[in-house]
């Protein structure tokens, strides 16, 4: 997770394309074809799209942009220690 890379997602992009790339990547990582090694960047990759879709949500709920990178970054990393 890289959250100046989740905050040039969420700023550049619609929630609707974010959602769009999500899936296709989804549908690449289903390939049988696909590595170890891609497997990593495509789940890095969802991540920081997930994150940017979720702080458009926190964004559209009134959240400033900071409140919602950083609301995102506690979710995860409260998520990594349980």
């Amino acid at each position: 997770m890289k959250l100046p890379v989740i905050k040039h997602l969420q700023k550049n992009n619609s929630k609707e394309q974010l959602e769009h790339t999500i899936d296709v990547l989804e549908s690449f990582s289903e390939h049988s074809s696909v590595t170890e090694s891609e497997m990593d960047v495509v789940g890095e990759l969802i991540t920081n799209l997930c994150g940017a879709v979720e702080m458009h949500a926190m964004i559209a709920n009134g959240a400033s942009e900071r409140d919602a990178a950083n609301g995102f970054a506690k979710k995860v990393l409260g998520s990594i220690d349980q």
